[in-house]
């Protein structure tokens, strides 16, 4: 989520995966899901990136995914049956 100011008109922009924001003065800043866009970027503040810090996305502790890893390379055993 981005968060800008229009220094112009002094509203600020929260951004929208599915919206578009307009503060509507000359200068037409604009947020259009994570797109920046204006008449002129210098009148135009960021207050919010958005850049999060990303949490660990691994929900397995190291030796969890080690022992996933051992199991991975095993081979398949074929067992022949003798039909009758």
């Amino acid at each position: 989520m981005i968060v800008v100011r229009c220094k112009e008109c002094n509203k600020e922009l929260t951004s929208h995966p599915g919206k578009t924001k307009c503060c509507g003065c000359s200068n037409m800043t604009t947020l259009i899901g994570d797109k920046l866009s204006a008449v002129d970027l210098g009148l135009v503040v960021m207050i919010d990136s958005g850049n999060m810090k990303k949490k660990n996305k691994n929900v397995l502790s190291s030796e969890d995914i080690a022992w996933q890893e051992q199991r991975r390379k095993r081979k398949v055993r074929k067992l022949d049956f003798e039909v009758r």
